[in-house]
């Protein structure tokens, strides 16, 4: 009898992790509040720059 493999990784996470999902409300508040910035902020700045964490921070932090 085969055993199955944990196919789980953390590569998932990883990217899961570098990207805001701006339509999961947790994910926008989580950045506003990280960032000291407004939820609609942060939302715009998704808008503009793509949804790469690196770059919506980079966007707020100006």
């Amino acid at each position: 009898m085969a055993v199955a493999k944990n196919t789980k990784t953390a590569r998932g996470r990883k990217q899961d992790r570098a990207r805001v999902a701006s339509g999961q409300d947790y994910e926008v508040r989580y950045e506003a509040k990280k960032t000291g910035k407004s939820a609609p902020a942060v939302k715009k700045a998704v808008k503009k720059v793509g949804n790469a964490r690196k770059r919506v921070e980079k966007r707020l932090g100006r």
